[in-house]
């Protein structure tokens, strides 16, 4: 009987402490995970700034990185992304990203995730004016310098 109720012991010891560890575990994922709506702001901010340096701020620079956008089948590291968001921006007077109110976020260690929807809305040199409705998704990973993406994801459901 003393055995048994020392088993009982041990066994509530055991699972207590992975409990407290599991909570703990929960609520940092979701107080850091709490970070990433402003960072999105912030990106998106520095989109509609128009300078292309303020944007690639929140680009990691690894070469070998591919990102997907509604301009081209995809981008290889952010040098030939920014050339060619260039050549779009070129035919714009203006150009705006405006994000919905439906970010939804994720996050495991370094990495987290992000996914919303946001309006395109330009007026192209000639005059012509467009909204369209995009999606995007990014993969972040938290380096040094902050949240960086490292996987991009933007594209536009067929008519």
């Amino acid at each position: 009987m003393k055995n048994y109720l020392l088993l009982i012991v041990i066994v509530v010891v055991f699972v207590s402490v992975g409990f407290a560890q599991s909570q703990t575990g929960r609520a940092l994922t979701r107080t850091n995970a709490a970070e990433l709506p402003d960072v999105v702001h912030r990106y998106y901010d520095a989109w509609n700034s128009g300078d292309l340096d303020k944007a690639g701020a929140f680009y990691a620079k690894d070469a070998d990185l591919i990102f997907y956008d509604v301009t081209s089948l995809e981008y290889h590291g952010w040098s030939d992304y920014k050339t060619g968001v260039q050549k779009l921006l070129a035919g714009y007077s203006s150009l705006k990203l405006v994000p919905r109110d439906d970010l939804k976020s994720g996050r495991q260690g370094k990495i987290a995730w992000t996914t919303l929807t946001f309006h395109l809305i330009g007026t192209t040199k000639a005059g012509a004016k467009s909204d369209v409705l995009c999606r995007h998704t990014a993969i972040w990973e938290k380096r040094k310098r902050g949240w960086l993406v490292i996987h991009e994801h933007v594209s536009v459901p067929l008519p």
